[in-house]
């Protein structure tokens, strides 16, 4: 006969990669922003390159 599995008295902590990767709001915000802002940059420096006119 198999044993009754003991059910934990409390309750487990959810890692905070599980928590993140549950929220599809969450994920849907990184992933607009984050190149958004990584565009920007690249953006910015590539207009910083730009020599100035006489």
């Amino acid at each position: 006969m198999a044993e009754p599995t003991a059910a934990p008295t409390a309750r487990e902590r959810v890692p905070f990669m599980q928590r993140l990767l549950d929220n599809p709001f969450l994920l849907l915000f990184l992933g607009v922003t984050s190149p958004a802002v990584l565009y920007l940059l690249w953006g910015v420096m590539e207009l910083s390159q730009i020599p100035i006119a006489r």
